[in-house]
């Protein structure tokens, strides 16, 4: 993969280039703002690695580069890393699409495995959410959410949906035949009371629902 890395943290980002160039990849740019990182669109990277957080307010800066150059590459695959469990920043994240898109905490950069297989699922298409997150979320409650009309089994479907697992991913990881998968998301779209449409569309819909919680 052909990598551009923007982080305001050099030591992050010679880190991440060291290991990702020890597995084979490439990192053809590194940015510390969002200025130097639009300019490194040109090199057409497969994925882009921002943090959320960047100069000069250390706010969302990165958060925001992500949803506005999503809309000139909607295909572009990004991974977002935070410091921090923000379960607003991976909603506005998803609302954007979430094809392509991933959010993980930081401290996940640094298991290589993890990191490569988020980008390759990224540039595959798919979403990829920090599982930390998924599990913060199912220990927040509130009253009158849809999501509580879900069966147990579902709510484990559904998590890992947030997670950005597909259909056989969730299979194997609770050891179910893909067709019982397909039953249980029909079944967590008609609870949700998700219109037929796109399925691509009504998942994300879904796992904002159960992300909103």
């Amino acid at each position: 993969m052909r990598v551009v890395i923007a982080d305001d943290a050099l030591l992050l980002r010679r880190g991440v280039t060291a290991l990702l160039s020890e597995l084979g990849h490439e990192v053809v740019g590194e940015a510390g703002d969002v200025d130097e990182l639009m300019g490194l669109l040109d090199l057409d990277p497969d994925a882009i690695i921002v943090d959320i957080k960047m100069p000069p307010t250390h706010t969302t800066e990165g958060l925001d580069a992500t949803v506005a150059l999503r809309r000139d590459r909607p295909r572009q695959a990004v991974l977002v890393l935070s410091q921090y469990l923000e379960p607003a920043y991976a909603i506005r994240l998803l609302a954007a699409g979430a094809a392509g898109l991933g959010y993980l905490l930081k401290d996940k950069v640094t298991d290589p495995d993890q990191l490569v297989d988020a980008l390759r699922r990224l540039t595959a298409g798919e979403s990829v959410i920090d599982p930390e997150l998924v599990t913060s979320m199912l220990r927040t409650q509130r009253l009158d959410n849809p999501v509580d009309q879900l069966s147990p089994r579902e709510r484990e479907v559904l998590a890992l949906m947030a997670e950005g697992q597909s259909n056989a991913a969730i299979a194997d990881r609770l050891s179910l035949t893909q067709r019982t998968v397909e039953s249980h998301v029909r079944s967590i779209f008609t609870r949700l009371d998700l219109a037929p449409g796109a399925t691509d569309h009504r998942r994300v819909r879904a796992v904002l629902a159960y992300l909103g919680r």
